[in-house]
């Protein structure tokens, strides 16, 4: 299975995504959509793609002019994805890839923080109490933006987390949250 980068430095570059069934790659129509609505919230942006799958959406995010994206991934075959498309990009200065379920990276990591941050669970098992951990790696005035299925429930907001957009395509749905203070 293969993904193409849209727009940005590595717009047009084509990526390998992992051919299971235990990720989904993100659609070029909604990473588009996403970045679109981020506009130049991702410039000298420091992100997170957490469930990062084939890292589609943080690769896009480094194209767009992210300074750094840590990528997420638990699956080995995708793990193996992500290190073999940093190196196809030579992007190793920018990208790291943390091989770790995203509940023990951030029982591991409370006080790292990001920009940006884009959760994207397996739509069989969406994690929303793993997920909603991750606002607090949110910095003040930073956004979350959770992809999840359009057939069920997405969290709410907490204390000082808002959301501020919800979207649907298809059978996906987009929610975004930002960090109060």
């Amino acid at each position: 299975m293969r993904v193409r980068l849209i727009s940005g430095q590595y717009g047009g570059r084509i990526l390998d995504a992992p051919d299971t069934s235990k990720t989904h790659p993100m659609s070029e129509r909604i990473r588009n959509a996403i970045f679109n609505s981020l506009g130049d919230r991702v410039a000298d942006a420091v992100v997170l793609d957490a469930f990062a799958g084939s890292g589609a959406v943080g690769f896009e995010a480094l194209s767009r002019g992210a300074s750094r994206v840590i990528f997420l991934e638990k699956d080995r075959i995708a793990s193996k994805v992500i290190a073999k498309n940093i190196e196809t990009l030579d992007c190793g200065d920018e990208a790291q890839l943390i091989k770790a379920s995203v509940a023990a990276w951030s029982e591991n990591n409370p006080a790292t923080q990001f920009d940006l941050i884009f959760a994207d669970p397996p739509y069989h098992d969406p994690q929303f109490s793993t997920v909603t951990r991750l606002f607090s790696h949110l910095k003040p005035g930073a956004l979350m933006v959770l992809s999840h299925s359009g057939r069920g429930e997405a969290p709410t907001g907490t204390k000082g987390i808002v959301v501020v957009d919800n979207r649907s395509y298809g059978t996906a749905s987009l929610t975004f949250f930002r960090r109060e203070s």
